[in-house]
């Protein structure tokens, strides 16, 4: 693929040069820049990330992305802080089993679609680096409209862990802001981006919390009365764990611990630094809809209840089990089936402390907000997102990463209602355009849902008219672009990469990544690399977060929480124990050959 021209070098911005770890290779960091798409068509020159908004034309907007990091020319490959290392491992077979450190995963090369030549390493040059963090899942645990009550059904439906998302968040951003640069290459890290579910209950609270942890600040992880928790935690109900009580709940049964302050230290004060590179955003179905399925933003009873006095916590089994039928058949994609649910149910509500801040966002409500100075932090403004996607109502953009690489950034949220995904015809077409206008350029595909829970074809109810596309009908289009290296997503909640296969000689590869709610909580580096032998290299290298592998139950400050927050997620009852993926699908090199 030829080099062409640097955006930043046509829009007049200085570059800076960044030594890649042989210290002979120049590495073109990322601009920033954001390719603006509208209902019908991309801008075909690149305009400065904010140039619509707030701050325009300052330095943080213009920086080559990489370059806003101080950090030292000609860095060692290192592994340091990565699950090359060490990862945390599991004590024991059974009951509740303590954490520890453990072996790293080696790195397997894959040579599904392309044979790895000799000696390749010492004629690499890094073309990008970057991290994904994806599925935060920030909860508001004490909110009103949460499915707790279907654990009597489901254990699993209600998690141990959830109330620490938080700290356990910001110690995320912690272990990616002690990282020295890429494992592989030792590159500065350009960006981070998150593809989705950033927040859970598709909440006010939980977005503003999302922000604030990505961009840095206090945030005070609770809603509602603001001395105490108010929600299932404290309830009395053994369906949960009553960590602070000593009643013998269900989940002590199994080994719990009894912990005198959880809660308060639950809902106290956490203090995030910000990443210290600039980071992008990318929807997801929980972002998108209340509780991840529901398109009921219109509907005036459920966002009444989100933010009243009211909640329910304890329903049958036979009541729980035909809600989630209705969810998993996709049989309320509107949530009226789950309305009628509620008010059969409003004489065992219990009261809680009513709180503007649990109400819904919209679509547009979630591109405002990060359009909100307050939260730009390293930048760029908007982080992704523009004044043009608030105009056009989408949810989707394209940017620079390198010289040579543009991200490229879906909405594949089915506003029909659903937790499964599709895109519009609108924005196939995009695509499709963004990716023929850049042939000269690798592209990395960034989404929320994978190409096989992509088979939600509901129509849009604003657009009717407009057909949707499923995963299949994506990886068809993906793969007859020659510049397309790779889709990297999440949804799932598990490492899988995946191979795709096309006609004369075109391929990528689909990387998704487990969330960083479920264990083992993690987020990958990816780094891009040019072989120089007619092959790239995508090398993929798991994190977890900065929190230490052993816990301490009486240790409640902010990094203890976060220990603890992942060793509760092992330990959630009907957890799956399969999320870390196979050797192949965590560390990896990804082999394709250059188009």
């Amino acid at each position: 693929m030829s080099r062409i021209r640097s955006v930043a070098s046509s829009a007049g911005v200085h570059r800076r040069t960044l030594l890649a770890a042989t210290g002979a290779v120049t590495l073109s960091a990322g601009v920033g820049y954001t390719l603006r798409p509208t209902d019908s068509q991309a801008a075909t020159t690149a305009s400065p990330a904010g140039a619509q908004g707030a701050g325009a034309g300052n330095a943080a907007a213009e920086a080559p992305v990489g370059a806003s990091r101080k950090l030292p020319v000609a860095l060692a490959p290192y592994t340091r802080g990565t699950t090359l290392a060490g990862v945390a491992t599991p004590r024991g077979t059974s009951g509740y089993r303590r954490l520890g450190d453990g072996p790293g995963w080696r790195r397997v090369v894959r040579d599904d679609l392309a044979a790895p030549k000799a000696d390749r390493a010492k004629r690499r040059t890094a073309l990008a680096a970057f991290v994904q963090l994806t599925d935060l899942h920030l909860i508001d645990a004490q909110h009103p409209l949460r499915l707790e009550y279907l654990r009597s059904t489901d254990v699993h439906a209600w998690r141990p862990q959830e109330a620490l998302t938080v700290p356990g968040a910001v110690a995320l951003v912690e272990r990616l802001n002690a990282l020295r640069g890429a494992p592989v290459t030792g590159a500065p890290l350009h960006f981070a981006m998150t593809t989705g579910d950033n927040t859970d209950n598709n909440c006010t609270s939980e977005l503003e919390w999302f922000l604030t942890v990505m961009s840095g600040g206090r945030v005070t992880p609770n809603t509602g009365d603001p001395r105490q928790y108010e929600g299932v935690q404290n309830s009395g109900l053994k369906l949960y764990w009553q960590a602070d009580d000593s009643v013998r709940d269900a989940d002590k049964q199994v080994g719990f611990p009894h912990i005198e302050g959880f809660l308060a230290a639950a809902i106290r004060e956490t203090r995030s630094p910000g990443l210290n590179i600039p980071w992008y955003s990318t929807v997801g179905n929980h972002d998108a809809m209340p509780l991840g399925t529901y398109a009921s933003h219109s509907d005036s009873y459920l966002t009444d209840l989100a933010v009243g006095g009211k909640k329910l916590m304890n329903v049958s089994a036979a009541d729980a089990k035909k809600l989630q039928d209705s969810l998993k058949q996709d049989k309320d994609p509107r949530g009226t089936v789950f309305k009628d649910f509620l008010k059969a149910h409003a004489r065992s509500m219990r009261s809680v402390t009513p709180d503007e801040k649990r109400a819904p966002f919209t679509p547009k409500d979630y591109v405002r907000a990060h359009l909100d100075p307050a939260f730009r932090g390293l930048g760029p403004v908007g982080h992704g997102y523009s004044t043009a996607n608030l105009d056009a109502g989408t949810q989707y953009y394209s940017f620079r990463i390198a010289d040579d690489v543009i991200g490229i950034s879906l909405d594949t949220t089915d506003p029909g209602g659903h937790y499964e995904g599709s895109i519009g015809a609108a924005q196939f077409n995009w695509l499709d355009r963004t990716l023929r206008e850049n042939k000269d350029s690798y592209a990395i595909i960034f989404s929320h849902h994978t190409s096989k829970t992509m088979g939600n074809l509901r129509r849009d109810p604003a657009r009717p008219n407009e057909r949707r596309v499923s995963g299949a009908e994506l990886v068809q289009l993906l793969g007859g672009h020659r510049n397309v290296l790779a889709w990297v997503n999440g949804h799932i909640h598990k490492n899988v990469i995946t191979p795709h296969s096309a006609s004369g000689g075109r391929s990528f590869w689909e990387i998704s990544t487990a969330s960083h709610v479920d264990f083992p909580q993690l987020a990958r580096i990816i780094e891009v690399v040019d072989n120089k032998d007619g092959t790239i290299s995508l090398f993929t290298t798991l994190i977890e977060s900065s929190a230490p592998h052993a816990t301490d139950f009486t240790d409640l400050s902010q990094t203890g929480l976060a220990a603890l927050y992942r060793e509760l997620s092992l330990n959630a009852p009907g957890a799956r124990s399969t999320l870390a993926g196979a050797r192949r699908d965590r560390n990896t090199e990804l082999v394709l050959k250059k188009a």
